[in-house]
């Protein structure tokens, strides 16, 4: 479900970010390629999901590292544009990172459960 969220954000962010951008305090063109990356996400997310029918921890560790990885690019933009950004702006990327982060630190935490017990191959 979490290429769900993607594929939203991403959506909504390009659909709107004329509007956000002038809220926000940031470029639209940062926008455009934050909301490309989230319909970028779903769609590999996506094919993950569909491709893991059976052992899903791997799945589950390549969604949980990209969600990482993207709520440091978040938490990032958002130093960066500290001070420039308003504080919707600066808030929106700060909550991005929150969200996101937390997903991919359950998303590794459920690979581990799932994991526990399996024969490691050798």
């Amino acid at each position: 479900m979490d290429w769900i969220a993607g594929a939203v954000v991403g959506v909504l962010v390009l659909s709107l970010r004329g509007w956000l951008a002038e809220w926000y305090s940031l470029p639209a063109d940062l926008l455009k390629v934050m909301g490309l990356v989230n319909l970028a996400y779903a769609c590999v997310s996506f094919t993950l999901a569909m491709r893991s029918r059976g052992d899903r921890v791997p799945f589950l560790r390549v969604v949980a590292v990209a969600n990482m990885i993207w709520a440091v690019v978040c938490a990032g933009l958002a130093l960066v544009w500290f001070g420039e950004g308003s504080v919707f702006g600066v808030g929106s990327l700060v909550g991005e990172c929150l969200f996101v982060g937390g997903l991919g630190v359950m998303e590794w935490l459920a690979a581990e459960r799932q994991g526990v017990g399996r024969a490691e191959p050798g």
